[in-house]
Formats: C-alpha cells, sequence, structure tokens
C-alpha cells in the first residue's frame, strides 16, 4: 500500500483502489492467450517444476475438497482434480473472465472435466461458505490483488478446520548477486519477450514491476499470520526468485 488508503500500487504507478482492478483485468484479457507459452519463455520452463514442487507440498487425498484461486489456464487445478479423484472436487476461480475461459477451454480440450468447477470470483470476496476447503491455492495470483491482506483473510475464511494454504508467487531473491542479475534479465528481456510474443509490452513491463512491488518472503509471512494462518512456513525456489507459502487453519 502507499502513504494513502485510497491508492494502491499498479506496477511502480500509484493508482486509485477503484482503479487497479481494471488495469490488472486489461493486462489479462490481452495476455490469456499466450499465457502459458509467455510462461515457459519468461521462466525458461522453470514455472513447471515451481508448480510440481506445489503439489507436492499439497499432499491432497482423494475425496478432499479443493480451491485454486486466480487459477489461470488451470496448471494446477489439473494435478489436484487427479489427486483427488472422481470423489473430490477442484474448483478453479479467477476474477477474469478471459483467463477463466482460456482455463476451460483448454482442460475441456484436455477432456477433463468431472471433478473441476469454474467460477469467476475476486480472490477479496470469495463467494463460498466458511469451512468449505481442505486446502486453497493461489499461483502467481497474490501479487495483482489490490487488498492483500482482504484475499488472505478470505482465503482462511473458506478453510476447513485442519486446512492448508499454499501462496506460490514471485518474491525477492536471496542474495544481491542473483537480485542483480535477476534484474538485468527482467527489466531488459521479458517486456521484449511480451512484445515479440503477444504484441504487448506494457503488460509484461506491469508485470515485472508487479514483482518488485510485492512483499518480501518475511513481509508476507507477517500479513498470513495477521490473517489467521498458523505455523507459516516458506520455502524459496530458484534462489528466492519464487517462494512456496505454506499456512494452516485451525
Amino acid at each position: 500500500m502507499s502513504s494513502s488508503s485510497h491508492t494502491t500500487h499498479f506496477g511502480y504507478r500509484e493508482v486509485s483502489m477503484s482503479e487497479k482492478a481494471n488495469l490488472v483485468a486489461n493486462v489479462f484479457r490481452s495476455v490469456a492467450p499466450k499465457y502459458d507459452l509467455m510462461n515457459d519463455l519468461m521462466s525458461l520452463g522453470l514455472h513447471r517444476l515451481w508448480k510440481r514442487f506445489t503439489i507436492e507440498q499439497a499432499a491432497l487425498r482423494p475425496g478432499q475438497v479443493v480451491l485454486d484461486v486466480a487459477a489461470g489456464t488451470g496448471d494446477l487445478a489439473v494435478a489436484f482434480a487427479n489427486l483427488v479423484g472422481k470423489q473430490g472436487k477442484v474448483v478453479m476461480t479467477d476474477i477474469n473472465e478471459a483467463m477463466l475461459q482460456t482455463g476451460r477451454e483448454r482442460l475441456e480440450d484436455k477432456g477433463i472435466l468431472g471433478n473441476i468447477e469454474y467460477i469467476q470470483a475476486d480472490a477479496e470476496k470469495l463467494p463460498f461458505a466458511s469451512n468449505d476447503f481442505d486446502c486453497v491455492s493461489i499461483a502467481f495470483g497474490l501479487r495483482n490483488v489490490t487488498n492483500k491482506l482482504e484475499a488472505l483473510r478470505s482465503m482462511y475464511r473458506v478453510l476447513k478446520p485442519g486446512g492448508k494454504v499454499l501462496i506460490l508467487e514471485f518474491s525477492h531473491p536471496a542474495t544481491p548477486f542473483l537480485s542483480k542479475l535477476y534484474d538485468l534479465y527482467s527489466f531488459n528481456i521479458i517486456p521484449k519477450l511480451g512484445e515479440w510474443i503477444t504484441h504487448d509490452k506494457d503488460s509484461y513491463q506491469y508485470l515485472v514491476e508487479s514483482i518488485r512491488m510485492h512483499p518480501n518472503q518475511e513481509t508476507l509471512k507477517t500479513m498470513m499470520l495477521a490473517s489467521g494462518f498458523e505455523e507459516v512456513e516458506y520455502h524459496n525456489l530458484s534462489g528466492g526468485i519464487v517462494a512456496l507459502h505454506k499456512g494452516y487453519k485451525y
């Protein structure tokens, strides 16, 4: 948050709280068709390993019910659906209709239907009953949320007692040397890739800036504790470029 309670950051720009949601929505409407391709190119395929680690940490069992917030094109949802089986259920939500539609079409093309539901929803106001899910995940979505504390509280509310939350997000590199290298790559390469692949340099400039404005590992841990989660811990991946935070509701 910025100094004023009515403004927030959209990348490095300061914008009104009400404006940010629309600006983020426009970014994801623009990039949705090439979202998966850009993820592979930007991360050199590493995003698949980060997600695989998250899936392992979820430790899901058949019959469980999972909520994937800001689910995008459904990478985590597919894996979760396989783990919980026909007796279980995965609910994919995204605030952005273009991303949710892209994810739905992708999964339907793969013949994955049965135990996945699709609901357009705001992470800050999840439209579900309290104590509803065994696991809640959000991958590369929290930094785009206007009020992160509200989203964390919303995810806490819908978790069952004994349930866990998994937050996979770009974070802050653990060493100055890696941080410098990462900055060089991010600011010089990623917007150019975005321009080349999606014809949208500005959206990927926003992506790079939004990562820098996202809370660091310890700050996010503190925010999760303040939202009610217990036993909060995080794992740095790729030297802290990405971190997986995990917490429980008791």
